[in-house]
């Protein structure tokens, strides 16, 4: 009986742990974007696009440029990245982006190199369409990748403030549990100096458990300068809420600062910081 037991318990927590991949490669985004909950593929606002959702990369034509850096002080893990996007010098917008990121589960670390480069296009006024290429390469401890596969997306302007998308990740089977499919349906409304934003992300690929990540998260621009960001998220891998917070800077020439922070509320207990530098001219 004891050992039957004790099997019992090891296939429970074997299960458990292969029906939680690994979250560090879509955690990946700007201090905005954390400071706001993960709520921003349907925004169009920043580099990140290229990783959220490459169709929104358009909706407002532009030339970016971000370098973020992020940190976890609980779980000693971070990322650092830099992103371009031109989507001013012609109708198809393009995008490159490159992040390494620590990532650690049960004691083994890993260095990941994630890089990418995403096109979009301007269908019409309103149906914009998109897609990007990845390649990850990771090395660590009894976790390795040398993995290509891609994102497709699109997104609709519903209205001059609002902005509805879907995104389907990951699409090419890799067979790496760093890159299993998934999707992204959000929303964005932006009237005026405040934005609202929501996010739900599905799996229905990791051991045949359908598995939800929701994201909310607000912004409100104080004397047309200063963004003040609150945001909300729960993961469904590892059934935890996570609360963020962010304060930025918009100088008049298009340059910017953001700063983010997102606290978990139990399970790893995870306190992120994250600092994005950009610049953004038409």
């Amino acid at each position: 009986m004891l050992l039957r037991a004790l099997v019992l318990i090891a296939l429970c927590v074997s299960t458990t742990a292969l029906a939680q991949p690994a979250e560090d490669l879509r955690d990946v985004m700007s201090a905005r974007a954390y400071g706001m909950g993960g709520a921003y593929r349907a925004l169009g606002l920043g580099t990140d696009a290229i990783l959220g959702n490459p169709a929104a990369m358009v909706l407002y034509p532009s030339y970016r440029v971000e370098g973020t850096g992020a940190w976890d002080t609980r779980r000693k893990e971070g990322l650092l990245g830099v992103s371009v996007i031109d989507a001013a010098t012609s109708r198809l917008g393009m995008g490159v982006d490159y992040h390494w990121v620590s990532v650690g589960r049960g004691g083994a670390r890993a260095s990941a190199h994630l890089s990418s480069m995403g096109v979009g296009l301007p269908v019409s006024q309103a149906l914009m369409l998109g897609a990007t290429v990845r390649y990850l390469r990771m090395s660590g401890q009894s976790r390795f990748a040398n993995s290509v596969t891609g994102d497709a997306g699109l997104m609709l302007r519903l209205s001059p403030s609002l902005m509805a998308g879907f995104s389907a990740h990951n699409i090419v089977d890799t067979g790496n549990e760093e890159l299993t499919r998934y999707y992204s349906a959000h929303v964005g409304v932006m009237t005026g100096l405040l934005t609202l934003a929501g996010d739900v992300r599905a799996d229905f690929t990791t051991n045949d458990v359908t598995t939800f990540t929701y994201h909310g998260g607000l912004e409100y621009i104080l004397g047309e300068l200063f963004p003040v960001r609150a945001g909300y998220s729960y993961d469904g891998f590892t059934r935890t809420s996570q609360v963020s917070t962010g304060l930025g800077f918009m100088s008049e020439g298009g340059g910017g600062l953001d700063f983010g922070y997102r606290h978990d509320l139990g399970g790893p207990k995870g306190r992120m910081l994250a600092l994005t530098i950009k610049l953004n001219t038409n």
